[in-house]
């Protein structure tokens, strides 16, 4: 059983998809961090996010040790993988390793942004996580606030403006809705409300398809 859990920044998706795995006794994979540990590579080289076969090269290679470093989930490191995840040399090199991930035995659920697109067109249940944007910056700018980042409001939601335009233009597996995945607004949600409604969509999904949870 593969759930596949898509939507833009600051929309719940990870938050939801960490909870879906739980409750379904599967393994979770945040898809971005494998494109944040590219970027970061790309730091650590010195080398610019828009150098496409640095990039490529970079994601061929990547050091799995990257996955848990401090810096991965940092605004600076966002803005490097949002850019390396343009490129098509990078999203083939690291389509393998999510696709392995998603063949484990009994399934698994991943998020990211072209999960159910690319990445599991066949998933048995597929999401839609998304929220206004001035929601999501508010979102996004309480949770760097807490960690010492000092940049308002109004240049988090530009961040998270340009971001969305970057995932849904780009040529190479762009941010974008399956046809066959269920649309969840997390806009006036909170946690619990959005975890139950997710997993009320991913059941209703699962008996279209006659399978069970269980």
């Amino acid at each position: 059983m593969v759930i596949a859990v898509d939507g833009p920044a600051a929309s719940g998706k990870g938050t939801i998809a960490r909870a879906l795995a739980r409750h379904y006794g599967l393994p979770h994979l945040d898809t971005g961090k494998l494109y944040r540990a590219t970027g970061l590579m790309m730091r650590l080289a010195g080398q610019p996010p828009e150098d496409t076969a640095a990039a490529t090269q970079a994601a061929e290679h990547l050091d799995p040790a990257l996955l848990d470093a401090p810096d991965l989930m940092s605004s600076e490191n966002a803005r490097y993988a949002s850019i390396v995840s343009a490129h098509p040399g990078v999203r083939a090199a690291l389509l393998a390793r999510q696709q392995r991930f998603a063949g484990q035995p009994g399934g698994a659920v991943l998020d990211g942004r072209d999960i159910g697109t690319i990445i599991c067109p066949g998933a048995a249940a597929k999401l839609f996580v998304t929220a206004r944007p001035e929601v999501r910056a508010g979102r996004r700018h309480r949770e760097l606030a807490g960690n010492g980042d000092s940049r308002s409001l109004a240049e988090v939601l530009a961040d998270i403006e340009a971001r969305d335009a970057r995932d849904s233009q780009r040529a190479a597996a762009p941010l974008l809705r399956a046809p066959d995945a269920a649309l969840l607004d997390t806009s006036d949600l909170g946690i619990d409300a959005a975890v139950g409604q997710a997993i009320r969509l991913v059941e209703e999904a699962l008996a279209r398809r006659g399978q069970h949870s269980a």
